[in-house]
C-alpha cells in the first residue's frame, strides 16, 4: 500500500508579554489587557480558526522584560493544528498568480478578555495581529520550522487596548511535517455491501468488500465471540438478550465483515446495543447510546478493538440536530480483560453531514523544534502510552448527512497501520459511524429497504 502525502501545520507554545501599565481607574476602564485572560485566534488562509489561550506572563521590570526576550518560553502546549492534502499543497505551492503571491499565510489574531460572544458580537478586544508567511515547499518530505521566537503584535495607525498593548510581544512556534496517509473510499453506501478502494492520486485500485447483514437475535447469539472481553467488569455483549432488545422502537443487528481480496474476513462491525427510542420520544439519547463493537480477528475467534456509541443530540438556536459519537479502544490489560479508552468523542450535523475524526495530537508533548514524539517513553510526563498503537492524527472519515447517498472517504496516519488489517479495522469503524447515521433517525421516519431485516435475508 503507497502512502497519499500530506502535511499537517502545527501552531504551538503561545504566551504573551507586555510591559506593566498603570491600570485605568473610573467607570470607563474597560478591558485592561494586562490583567484580563487573553487569546489566540489562528487561521491559516480560509481555513476555519481556531481559538487557543494564550498565557500572560507580566515582567516585574523593563530589565526583566528584555531579558525575557531572548529566550521564547517552551510550554509545551499545542494551540492549534492544520491539515492539508496534496491538492491543498498544489494551490498553496503553484506559481505566482497575476493576483498575488500563493504563499500560505498563517495569521494569528491576539484578545484580551474571555472568550465567546455577547449579542452576537465577541466579548474580548483585539489587541493586535501577527502574519507569518509559509513556504510549505518540501514540507511533504522533512519538518520545517518555521519560526520560535517572540514577535511584536503592535501595529502602527491601529488604535491600541492601552499603552502596553502597544509594545505587546507574542511568543509562538510554528512548523510544517509530513503527515502521509492511506486514503480508502467506499464505491457504495455501506448497507450495499460495497467494495472499498485504496485512493491514491488520481488511481483507484479495490482493496477490500464489505457485506452487509441484519441479523436476528438467535444469529446475534451464536457468532464465535470472546466472552471475557469486558472494561472494570463490563462484558462487552451484555447488551445481547438484555431488556432493551424489546419490540417497538429499535434497531439492532446490523454488521458489516470487511474481506481481504483473497474473500478472508479482516474486520468485523457489529451492533451489540440495539438502537433505542427513549421512552416518550422518538429519537436515541445520550444517556441510552447505541453501540457498534469492532473487531478483528485472532487465535480463531473475533477478538474486540475497540466500541463505539452513538446518539442523537438535539439542535440548539443554531442549526439542527446533531449525530453525537464516543468511540473507545479496548486495550488487554494484566487480567486479560479488555479496557475501554476513549479516543474521540465528537459531533456530526444529522442533516448536512461532517467528518468523524480521531487525531491524539494534542495528547503528546509539543517542544520548540522538531515533531510531535511518535512515543512518550522519553518524556518524564507520560509513563505508559494509553491509547495502545494509535497516536498523532489517527482516522477521519466522511459521512454524509440524513437522506443523502454516502460513500465514505477515510484517511489513516501511516503510523498506525502496519499492515492491511489494521486498515480494515479503520474501513469497518467508518462503515459503523455512517450506519449510525441512519440507526439514529428519528423512529417517525422509515429506513431505507437496505437496512431492513426481510431485504437483507433476500440478500443473504
Amino acid at each position: 500500500m503507497d502512502p497519499c502525502p500530506f502535511v499537517r501545520v502545527l501552531v504551538g507554545n503561545l504566551a504573551l508579554k507586555m510591559p506593566v501599565s498603570p491600570r485605568p481607574a473610573g467607570a470607563g476602564a474597560g478591558v485592561h489587557p494586562s490583567t484580563s485572560p487573553c487569546y489566540c485566534k489562528i487561521r491559516l488562509n480560509k481555513l476555519p480558526y481556531q481559538i487557543a489561550d494564550a498565557p500572560l506572563l507580566q515582567p516585574s521590570s523593563e530589565e526583566q522584560h528584555q531579558q525575557g526576550a531572548a529566550a521564547a518560553p517552551a510550554t509545551g502546549v499545542l494551540a492549534a493544528v492544520f491539515h492539508l492534502s496534496k491538492a491543498d499543497l498544489d494551490r498553496l505551492t503553484a506559481k505566482p498568480s497575476l493576483f498575488g503571491n500563493r504563499t500560505a499565510r498563517l495569521k494569528i489574531a491576539v484578545y484580551a478578555g474571555r472568550r465567546g460572544t455577547t449579542c452576537g458580537v465577541g466579548s474580548g478586544r483585539l489587541l493586535g495581529k501577527v502574519v507569518i508567511p509559509l513556504d510549505l515547499k518540501g514540507a511533504a518530505a522533512k519538518p520545517v520550522v518555521y519560526h520560535s521566537s517572540w514577535i511584536c503584535i503592535g501595529r502602527r495607525g491601529r488604535k491600541m487596548a492601552s499603552v502596553s498593548a502597544a509594545n505587546a510581544q507574542l511568543n509562538v512556534t510554528v512548523r510544517a511535517e509530513p503527515d502521509p496517509r492511506f486514503v480508502f473510499e467506499f464505491d457504495g453506501e455501506p448497507e450495499c455491501s460495497p467494495q472499498v478502494l485504496q485512493v491514491q492520486g488520481s488511481m483507484k485500485q479495490p482493496m477490500f468488500t464489505c457485506k452487509f447483514s441484519c441479523r436476528s437475535n438467535s444469529d446475534l447469539r451464536s457468532r464465535s465471540m470472546p466472552a471475557d472481553t469486558g472494561s472494570g467488569g463490563r462484558n462487552w455483549l451484555t447488551a445481547f438478550g438484555s431488556d432493551r432488545e424489546r419490540n417497538g422502537k429499535e434497531r439492532k443487528g446490523w454488521s458489516v465483515t470487511v474481506h481481504d481480496l483473497s474473500g478472508s474476513p479482516v474486520a468485523l462491525a457489529s451492533m451489540v446495543t440495539p438502537f433505542v427510542a427513549s421512552p416518550g420520544t422518538d429519537r436515541v439519547s445520550k444517556s441510552n447510546p447505541g453501540a457498534w463493537l469492532i473487531l478483528r480477528p485472532g487465535d480463531g475467534t473475533w477478538k474486540p478493538w475497540g466500541r463505539l456509541e452513538c446518539w442523537r443530540e438535539r439542535g440548539g438556536a443554531a442549526g439542527g440536530d446533531t449525530l453525537g459519537y464516543r468511540f473507545e479502544l479496548v486495550l488487554p490489560d494484566p487480567t486479560g480483560m479488555g479496557v475501554g479508552v476513549s479516543v474521540a468523542e465528537s459531533a456530526i450535523p444529522a442533516s448536512k453531514g461532517g467528518k468523524f475524526l480521531i487525531d491524539l495530537t494534542a495528547s503528546q508533548p509539543f517542544g520548540r523544534s522538531g515533531s510531535p514524539a511518535c512515543s512518550p517513553r522519553g518524556s518524564g510526563e507520560f509513563g505508559h502510552w494509553p491509547f495502545g498503537n494509535c497516536r498523532g492524527f489517527v482516522m477521519s472519515a466522511v459521512v454524509m448527512g440524513e437522506g443523502k447517498c454516502s460513500r465514505p472517504t477515510v484517511e489513516v496516519g501511516v503510523q498506525n497501520v502496519g499492515c492491511a488489517e489494521d486498515a480494515a479495522a479503520f474501513v469497518a469503524l467508518a462503515a459503523a459511524v455512517d450506519l449510525s447515521m441512519d440507526a439514529c433517525r428519528l423512529f417517525n421516519h422509515r429506513l431505507r429497504r437496505e437496512l431492513s431485516a426481510s431485504r437483507s435475508d433476500l440478500l443473504r
